[in-house]
């Protein structure tokens, strides 16, 4: 027999149901409320945002198949964001020496200016948007979705 929750008396299958329910409409909305805000604020798209992100982090560059595998998205997807980061000035495509097919892509100098701006908005956004959820609970929070996922990840 399943446990109940002995505060509401539902079975627990039934409110972990409710959890994942309140999770993902709750990741949902903060998500929608960054793509809204990242639009109107910069003219940009969240998975601009994540590319930038991972360039920031590797400085000397990624390869495309790299950076794809990284975002866990297509090439294809990742060469249109790529094409128009290129286009605003934000990265640079180097070829890599030895190998004419390979391309190496890295934030330039305005690059990295325009993503530090970005990054500290999105922080901005970020703290604003769960800004009740009290400091006690963050650690726990982090916690249990950390379980959640090592628990049942395959290796």
């Amino acid at each position: 027999m399943s446990a109940t929750d002995p505060v509401t008396g539902h079975p627990m299958s039934k409110q972990r149901l409710r959890l994942w329910l309140h999770m993902l409409k709750t990741a949902r909305f903060v998500e929608n409320e960054l793509r809204e805000r990242m639009r109107i604020t910069y003219q940009s798209t969240l998975p601009r945002f994540d590319v930038m992100a991972m360039l920031d982090r590797t400085r000397e560059g990624l390869l495309m198949s790299q950076l794809s595998q990284q975002l866990m998205v297509s090439n294809g997807n990742v060469t249109g964001i790529i094409d128009r980061l290129v286009q605003d000035g934000y990265v640079v495509r180097v070829s890599v020496k030895g190998d004419k097919r390979a391309t190496l892509v890295r934030l330039t100098p305005k690059g990295i200016e325009k993503f530090a701006e970005m990054a500290a908005e999105h922080e901005r956004w970020i703290d604003e948007l769960m800004d009740n959820v009290q400091d006690q609970d963050i650690e726990h929070f982090i916690d249990a979705l950390n379980h959640i996922r090592k628990d049942h990840q395959h290796d």
